[in-house]
């Protein structure tokens, strides 16, 4: 049950539901909440067993009551609140051993931290019909594992879904942009299991390649979904290095979501976008898809985010009031990479809080290969490294010019807020206030 649904359900409880709920996941024995609320254990054992059935946690015959560990796992995933350390104590999320974090995160993988609200709204509005949606943060954020959580929840609604890594066009495929959306649309074809047809509706001469693109969507694919279609695309700002192959794209996907208003067949497309940077090519304000449609800017996680991921690797204590944990957020700024890989390797046990604390801003340290790459970059684009240098200079604050405002911010380095660029957490701060001492 994902929150969505489970909000309705929790609203739906009785008041005398609610009540044995409260007190169940507060640890209380059937017996001892039946003297509480001065009715039978019988009579508690069937106000559970009602709400497993309503909640799809209880098997189709009436009175089983296997299903209460369920139950405090769905309480203690949406509202971890309520549950009692006691029984969170018994309930500690040890699944098997998590793969190295790096790689976006499988649908349904019990090391994804819904950042409320945003899934529900994603979900929600990606149904609607011409729906646009720009999910933005920079690289490691979850961008991805966000984009695959949103196409397979709305793909139980019957949706159709296609996922595509721009990043994937190789070089021979971005010389030009009909190469380009020919590549794009043979793509999209091939992962709805259709048979290729460009050859049919394509005429790049007589009607030019946005038009060719459009008309091969219009008239052989969407015809042939039958309740809708989600494109999900990944790493979209690659063709920001592509200026003329990404002027025209976006255009073309600006004007795919505009047709939903004058053309019917066009409300079954609906896009959900993902990228690291605010665009810095030169974009037609109407042409444009980054001023329209629902943004999403996915921020770090929460300490209670970070507390509960904690728990999930089984490295927390049941409260998850561990100062040790208290520590490693304020370092990483709940940014979910840095923070996943620390609790990888606490699971692992090759490590312990305090040495991992200790040794995370120097080379030894578990971020010691990532903050050399950063390092390797910023030498690499002396302008690049020149700007974070002032930034760090400048706790409080540094205005940058915006392309390398948001190429910095892209991978992770600074955070905005307005004009005035950050060092996105301590780790980097600390790290980087070394190396540039000896520069």
């Amino acid at each position: 049950m994902q929150l969505a649904e489970f909000e309705v359900a929790f609203a739906a409880l009785t008041p005398r539901q609610r009540e044995v709920l409260m007190a169940f996941v507060a640890g209380k024995s059937d017996e001892a909440i039946a003297s509480e609320l001065f009715i039978e254990p019988s009579t508690v054992r069937r106000h559970l067993a009602n709400i497993c059935k309503d909640w799809s946690l209880a098997d189709p015959e009436y009175g089983r009551y296997s299903h209460r560990e369920e139950l405090i796992d769905l309480i203690r995933r949406h509202k971890p609140e309520l549950v009692s350390p006691a029984v969170l104590a018994e309930r500690v999320d040890c699944p098997g051993q998590p793969d190295f974090p790096g790689s976006p995160l499988p649908f349904k993988s019990p090391f994804y931290v819904e950042r409320s609200p945003i899934e529900v709204r994603c979900i929600q509005d990606v149904q609607q019909p011409g729906a646009l949606i720009r999910i933005r943060a920079p690289q490691y954020m979850g961008k991805t594992s966000l984009l695959n959580y949103v196409l397979n929840t709305v793909q139980a609604t019957g949706l159709q879904i296609v996922r595509l890594n721009l990043r994937q066009a190789e070089t021979s495929v971005l010389k030009t942009l009909d190469t380009f959306l020919q590549w794009f649309a043979a793509n999209v074809t091939y992962k709805l299991g259709l048979s290729q047809a460009l050859e049919t509706y394509w005429d790049a001469q007589s009607f030019g390649s946005l038009a060719s693109c459009t008309i091969y969507f219009q008239s052989h694919i969407l015809p042939q979904v039958a309740s809708g279609l989600v494109l999900g695309l990944d790493e979209i700002d690659w063709l920001f290095a592509y200026p003329n192959i990404a002027q025209g794209f976006f255009a073309l996907l600006r004007g795919w979501h505009e047709e939903a208003n004058n053309l019917e067949i066009w409300q079954k497309l609906r896009l959900v976008v993902a990228h690291a940077t605010e665009v810095y090519i030169p974009l037609n304000l109407h042409q444009s898809p980054f001023n329209v449609g629902v943004p999403i800017r996915l921020p770090p996680l929460t300490q209670p985010q970070t507390l509960e991921l904690a728990r999930r690797y089984g490295v927390a204590t049941p409260s998850g009031d561990s100062p040790d944990l208290i520590d490693l957020y304020q370092l990483v700024g709940g940014h979910p990479y840095l923070v996943q890989l620390a609790l990888y390797h606490l699971r692992l046990g090759d490590r312990t809080f305090p040495d991992l604390i200790r040794s995370a801003p120097t080379q030894s340290g578990i971020y010691g290969m990532l903050l050399r790459d950063y390092w390797q970059t910023l030498q690499t684009h002396p302008e690049l490294q020149a700007a974070f240098k002032r930034v760090i200079q400048q706790p409080t604050g540094q205005e940058l010019e915006p392309v390398l405002a948001y190429q910095l911010e892209s991978m992770g380095l600074i955070t905005l807020t307005g004009n005035q660029a950050v060092v996105s957490c301590t780790l980097y701060q600390q790290y980087f206030r070394d190396r540039f001492k000896h520069l």
